[in-house]
């Protein structure tokens, strides 16, 4: 029996050392189970408490009855001739805990009750480490890859595993067993047995954590992370813009000789990261959005949220990217629909031409009209008198 005591308080203390769980915890998963052991060896209707003593291993079982003149429920009655005899001498109605305990109960509960104990220690652990990460979700945590199993890689997180599935690892990346790296955490579940934490290596929420903890301006807020779009282990685009008058958003994210940003990209396994400066103006981003390459001209469609980009010849491929993925990067981070042509394909305005003057109007002949005279003189009017009229004069 002092074997099983020993070997009882041996394992709890072990347990609390190698989990990390609060003696406490331990203590009460324990009595639970001895307390459940016990209802359902003696007395499954009876409401007991156990009481364990952590040091020697002694545990006695309290019952809690009520005090009556006549018992007719004994597990839940005690008389109260009986209840007298007790330290605290109850009165009639009260309810009072009486102690149990078998003779013979040590050596069940020590065999019954390992697995309900285990049980009860793993829903312990179970609820401290959820509460422990269930407000970290969207942090950047350093992990070691302790193995590989074939739903993904198991990410040891100091007090807790988590999970890096095949989707949320860069396909570039090759991972081995100790390797230390930065992981960001995605999602965290309750779980049956544990919580199941779900990190990752391509979101690109772990670009925008890695800038927070790179560049100060962005943690204190004085830049601000506009938008970010990310092939992961290939490229990102980072969309910055400043807060505070004089400050350049895109130099304070590159740093002095560019240490800020090398260090990122050394996080990130050598990808590429453009840092671009966020506009208000749709057209004026679109085209900061297609950098390295330079605009001549964007049209927009505010309809169809839709850009037309006109670059120079000799930069179309590099604005359309490797496999369109400059352009891709782009659309993503400004939202809209880019359209990427070239300049020697815009139509090219030609002069207006002269418009044939117009043919005068053809005029009409003028003909001479001569206008009489309205008086004559008396030797006109004479002549023209005829001359019978003159004889009769």
């Amino acid at each position: 029996m002092v074997a099983v005591k020993t070997e009882l308080v041996t394992a709890m203390r072990q347990l609390t050392a190698e989990r990390d769980l609060p003696i406490e915890v331990i203590i009460d998963a324990v009595q639970n189970a001895l307390a459940a052991t016990y209802k359902r060896t003696y007395a499954p209707n009876q409401e007991v408490r156990v009481e364990l003593d952590t040091e020697t291993g002694d545990f006695h079982v309290y019952a809690f009855k009520k005090v009556v003149i006549n018992v007719k429920e004994p597990d839940d009655e005690i008389s109260l001739k009986d209840a007298q005899e007790l330290p605290d001498t109850p009165g009639l109605n009260e309810v009072v805990e009486v102690e149990v305990t078998p003779p013979n109960f040590g050596r069940i509960a020590a065999q019954t009750a390992k697995q309900t104990i285990l049980q009860r220690i793993q829903e312990a652990e179970r609820d401290l480490i959820y509460d422990e990460f269930v407000n970290r979700e969207g942090e950047v945590l350093n992990g070691i890859i302790e193995r590989v199993e074939p739903r993904g890689m198991i990410v040891n997180l100091g007090k807790a595993e988590s999970l890096l599935p095949p989707h949320e690892q860069v396909p570039r990346e090759r991972y081995r067993i100790g390797q230390r790296l930065k992981v960001y955490l995605v999602k965290v579940d309750r779980g049956v047995r544990l919580p199941t934490l779900v990190v990752s290596r391509s979101h690109r929420g772990l670009v925008r954590r890695l800038f927070e903890v790179e560049v100060p301006e962005i943690f204190n807020g004085t830049v601000e992370m506009k938008a970010i779009a990310r092939e992961p282990g290939s490229r990102t685009k980072v969309a910055v813009a400043s807060r505070q008058e004089g400050i350049d958003p895109v130099g304070a994210c590159v740093g002095m000789r560019g240490v800020r940003i090398q260090n990122i990209v050394n996080e990130l396994n050598g990808e590429k990261i453009d840092v671009i400066e966020w506009d208000a103006d749709a057209g004026k981003f679109v085209a900061n959005a297609l950098s390295p390459a330079q605009a001549i001209s964007v049209t927009v469609d505010e309809a169809d949220r839709r850009a037309v980009v006109t670059v120079p010849d000799t930069q179309l491929s590099l604005a359309i990217g490797k496999e369109g993925q400059n352009a891709r990067l782009a659309a993503k981070l400004s939202g809209w629909r880019v359209d990427i042509k070239k300049e020697s394909d815009s139509p090219v305005p030609q002069p207006a031409e002269a418009e044939p003057e117009p043919e005068p109007e053809p005029q009409p002949e003028l003909v001479a009209v001569e206008a009489e005279p309205e008086t004559m003189t008396m030797e006109e009017l004479l002549e023209q008198t005829p001359v019978e009229a003159k004889d009769e004069a």
